[in-house]
């Protein structure tokens, strides 16, 4: 990972170099592989009521960017906190790259059986109940086939693959259960 650093109204000091070398090693060695350019810029900030340092650390990711912005008076914490942010900043985004992928979709006649038990049709959501009566909560978008929100009803039967959500148990995917 290529790693650029930029100074504005201060000269580099080798222990803050040392530093960012660190946190960059760090850095590679938690997310190999995920960030392809490393641009560091630290300012010093020349404010008479509050003075210190800016420093921003841009991090070229596919097919984004993620920005880290910190500022304060001493310059070896706000280094070690930014690469902290980027580091969790770069965990979120590889749960959510994992959470997209989308489940595959069983063959069909395959599923659990659920009855329609709230429908929300203006907020696109709503619940379904098993056979055992656990609640599961779908999504519009989990609607497969011909199903839509205005074609459902309290009580209708469908068939569901389940997943987990955010918030518990989701479907991953619904269709009616002819």
């Amino acid at each position: 990972m290529e790693l650029q650093i930029e100074a504005r109204n201060l000269e580099m000091q080798p222990e803050w170099q040392e530093k960012i070398e660190l946190e960059r090693e760090k850095l590679i060695r938690h997310h190999a592989g995920q960030v392809l350019h490393l641009r560091l810029s630290i300012e010093s900030t020349q404010h008479h009521r509050n003075p210190g340092f800016e420093l921003r650390l841009v991090a070229a990711v596919p097919n984004d960017i993620e920005v880290v912005r910190r500022g304060g008076e001493k310059l070896m914490p706000l280094i070690v906190e930014a690469f902290d942010v980027l580091g969790l900043n770069l965990k979120e985004r590889q749960r959510r790259l994992q959470k997209s992928v989308k489940l595959q979709e069983p063959e069909r006649g395959s599923g659990e059986v659920g009855i329609i038990k709230r429908l929300y049709p203006y907020e696109s959501y709503g619940f379904l109940v098993t056979l055992t009566g656990r609640e599961i909560y779908f999504h519009e978008n989990a609607l497969k086939e011909e199903l839509a929100m205005d074609r459902l009803a309290e009580g209708d039967a469908v068939l569901f693959g389940e997943a987990d959500g955010d918030k518990g148990p989701a479907a991953a995917w619904v269709r009616p259960s002819r």
